[in-house]
């Protein structure tokens, strides 16, 4: 059986490691090595990572984790927004069809 794994901040660090699920709590700074080393591990199905740890990777080299990965890897949008941050569903959006769409 393929294991989850949640990839959070430091601030959500015992919040998935209560239900039982592998988690790391980590810096900005680490999320690419972390997340290449358990993308790398055979017995890893889903992995879920905090929003706010993509800017320590990039949208770009995201993708290259996505595509390269034979599971399925999820963004888990963060408790809090900043105002100016684009919301995450705009995001997947402008990757899908390739420019920025208004709603509403």
């Amino acid at each position: 059986m393929k294991r989850i794994v949640f990839i959070t901040a430091q601030d959500a660090e015992y919040g998935f490691s209560l239900t039982g699920v592998s988690q790391y709590a980590i810096d900005v700074g680490n999320v690419e090595d972390v997340l290449q080393r358990i993308l790398n591990e055979q017995d890893t199905g889903v992995v879920v990572l905090d929003e706010r740890l993509i800017k320590g990777i990039g949208d770009e080299r995201l993708r290259e984790f996505e595509n390269k990965w034979y599971g399925i890897l999820l963004i888990l949008p963060a408790p809090e927004r900043l105002p100016m941050e684009e919301d995450y569903a705009m995001k997947i959006i402008k990757r899908a069809v390739g420019y920025h769409v208004r709603l509403g």
